[in-house]
């Protein structure tokens, strides 16, 4: 494989894991509020959560695969897997390193959620509100495009929806759906006040 391939592909699986995590974390905020309208049921939010949350660990995959592989930074698989052991870029290159390493807890866990429990899986699943932030520093430092205008565009969509989705996730509390089923019964069961 020629090393321009493996640098477009490198940065292309790269920019693709940002979009994908990005609406991963979009998607769990909708899911964790329990956002649904008639067009858009909560199944929808969840299992498209799920899916791009495995898709993005097969392009964070070759992410990763690529960037070893590129003689140019001669990364080798230490890099990959012990955060801040590289040579080239350390601190960038080991947030990326820490990133990837949530996400994939995150995603072992979630596979494993019968095994591990609820309240086990709950607690490792928070580590997704600070995978994505490690993630996106990681592109901003590491990247040789990193400033280039497309990118920079890219990066400032992901940071808007994930900000407008944390937002709403602090401000909204998810959906009472059986409230109004809570109240019809208490009406009927209710005694009427003596006179």
């Amino acid at each position: 494989m020629n090393d321009t391939l493996l640098w477009y592909t490198t940065r292309g699986a790269g920019a693709v894991t940002l979009v994908l995590l990005t609406a991963v974390v979009v998607l769990g905020v909708l899911t964790a509020v329990r956002f649904e309208t008639d067009r858009w049921p909560r199944i929808v939010s969840a299992g498209l959560h799920r899916n791009l949350a495995l898709l993005s660990m097969i392009f964070l995959g070759l992410h990763i695969v690529t960037a070893v592989a590129d003689p140019y930074a001669h990364l080798g698989w230490v890099s990959a897997l012990v955060p801040f052991a590289s040579w080239y870029r350390t601190f960038w290159l080991g947030l990326g390193t820490v990133a990837a390493e949530l996400m994939l807890a995150i995603v072992a866990t979630s596979l494993l959620r019968r095994v591990v429990g609820p309240g086990s899986w709950r607690t490792v699943h928070w580590l997704a509100y600070a995978s994505w932030p490690v993630a996106f520093a990681h592109g901003l430092g590491t990247g040789t495009d990193s400033g280039s205008a497309w990118l920079l565009g890219l990066d400032a969509v992901c940071a808007g929806a994930v900000v407008v989705a944390a937002v709403g996730r602090l401000w909204l509390r998810p959906a009472d759906h059986l409230a109004r089923a809570r109240d019809l019964f208490k009406a009927t069961t209710e005694r009427p006040a003596q006179p």
